[in-house]
């Protein structure tokens, strides 16, 4: 029986987009895939809100966020974190032999306007990693209020971990000033996982040229290149992802409608935070829950794996808390294709094996 699936990605993929993966191949140097990318990139924009370039990479969201961090830094990256994602930026940085140092927040506590400023102010930094959206702890950031406090420092550059929240929150990149945003395919844009997305400024593309060593195949300024160039890669690219990405875009876009897109995410958010807090505790501050993934206290001590254990037999799954957080928290995710009904049967089926009061 297949499980539905409330996890922070992968996410539940609609039988259509899942079909378009099986498009019969073109070229990958032919005219049918310049124009198949050059229409990803446009629709991306508007999605995106954004004239930066869009590129396109056959992997993780992770490969991105490494060559961000890799191609841009020039003197040393100023890393907050809100949880295992916010890490994964200076571990990335360290394993790469980037200077980087790491401000992490309090347990539930978001990434602040007045922490980038106190660190930006003392000159030391030229590249700022922030999460938009952690799974891992249900935080979405102020990314908008930390964009207006990069803006006031010309060389430094802002790059920004959209992978859980874009397609399902409204992520303003040229408005913010974000300079480098990235995503994937296998969260909010309702796609299987191996494809990730960036927009890419032209301040970062001109930054990575003064860098000698980029890396090879997740080299930013030859994807750029490539891409201005000719709409195509150095490189194979995932041409089943992309097929199936242009039609999602085309249902995002002009079936249900971006801005209803969005609203649909934050109204399912408020449903399960409403349900969440009657029954237990959210962990993120009251200022910044996610829109796509609720992150619960579990304040009754009930058996997580036992309770995921009979919500499949149901049709079910959710996810466990992450990292130090497991078994003490854990997570329903609300993301790409979720609708009131399905999320609701879910609530139900937990209530009903808790033994919650209805």
């Amino acid at each position: 029986m297949h499980k539905k699936l409330f996890i922070p990605g992968p996410v539940e993929v609609a039988p259509d987009v899942l079909a378009k993966m099986a498009t019969p191949m073109v070229g990958h140097r032919s005219q049918d895939a310049t124009a198949l990318q050059k229409s990803i990139s446009e629709k991306l924009q508007k999605l995106m809100f954004t004239e930066n370039t869009i590129l396109l990479s056959t992997s993780s969201g992770t490969g991105l966020m490494e060559a961000a961090i890799r191609c841009c830094t020039r003197k040393r990256a100023a890393v907050f974190s809100v949880g295992s994602f916010g890490d994964r930026w200076y571990e990335i940085a360290k394993f790469n032999n980037i200077e980087a140092d790491k401000f992490s927040s309090e347990p539930g506590q978001p990434t602040t306007p007045e922490m980038v400023e106190e660190a930006l102010k003392t000159g030391k930094y030229d590249v700022v990693t922030v999460q938009h959206n952690e799974t891992s702890s249900g935080i979405m950031n102020p990314v908008q209020a930390i964009g207006e406090v990069v803006k006031k420092y010309d060389d430094v550059l802002f790059l920004v971990d959209a992978v859980s929240s874009l397609g399902g929150a409204k992520i303003e990149v040229d408005a913010w000033g974000i300079d480098i945003c990235i995503t994937s395919t296998q969260k909010c844009l309702g796609l299987p996982p191996g494809l990730s997305l960036c927009s890419i400024s032209d301040r970062a593309y001109e930054a990575a040229k003064q860098k000698e060593f980029r890396g090879f195949y997740l080299d930013l300024v030859k994807l750029y290149d490539r891409v201005k160039k000719s709409h195509q890669y150095p490189s194979t690219p995932s041409l089943s992802h992309m097929f199936a990405l242009d039609y999602q875009l085309d249902r995002i876009i002009n079936e249900e409608g971006i801005e209803n897109r969005f609203d649909r995410h934050t109204k399912l958010a408020n449903i399960l935070r409403a349900w969440a807090e009657k029954h237990f505790s959210l962990f993120a501050a009251p200022e910044c829950r996610s829109n796509t993934v609720t992150c619960i206290n579990n304040t009754i001590n009930f058996d997580f794996a036992d309770l995921n254990k009979k919500l499949a037999e149901r049709g079910f799954t959710i996810s466990n808390g992450y990292g130090k957080f497991k078994d003490i928290t854990f997570r329903i995710a609300t993301m790409a294709e979720c609708k009131e009904k399905d999320l609701l049967e879910l609530l139900g089926a937990i209530d009903d094996i808790l033994g919650l009061e209805i």
